[in-house]
């Protein structure tokens, strides 16, 4: 049988790769989720306070035997490929896009707005 894998040293391993593909800060892996938010699916948020509930069950002595150990590292196992998934360049990027199509979108509607106004007022248009 294999051994079961150590789960403070899982999710110190976890918290690291949240800090290097998301930019998150923390001590510990749930001060990072927390940071991390909504930048995070819902079934990912779910699976690391599942891995923080059983690492501070592993950690108490009466306790230990109730921590699932499998589950555990399936759960860990899928957050690393969903970390691993991240690209930081991409997400650099695409929130680059999102402020720059904000800014080009209030420009619109704001020479819109110009233009309305002045033809409204009569300064350009067939009656100007």
């Amino acid at each position: 049988m294999a051994e079961p894998p150590d789960l403070s040293a899982v999710n110190a391993d976890l918290a690291t790769l949240m800090a290097e593909r998301l930019g998150v800060s923390g001590a510990a892996l749930k001060d990072k989720t927390r940071r991390a938010g909504r930048s995070l699916p819902r079934w990912v948020r779910r699976d690391l306070a599942f891995l923080d509930m059983q690492e501070s069950l592993a950690m108490h002595p009466k306790l230990r035997g109730v921590a699932d150990l499998r589950r555990a590292a399936a759960a860990a196992r899928r957050v690393a490929a969903y970390l691993e998934s991240i690209d930081p360049a991409e997400c650099r990027k695409d929130r680059i896009y999102g402020i720059l199509a904000v800014i080009a979108f209030n420009l619109l509607l704001i020479a819109a707005l110009v233009v309305t106004v002045l033809a409204w007022r009569g300064v350009i248009g067939p009656g100007g």
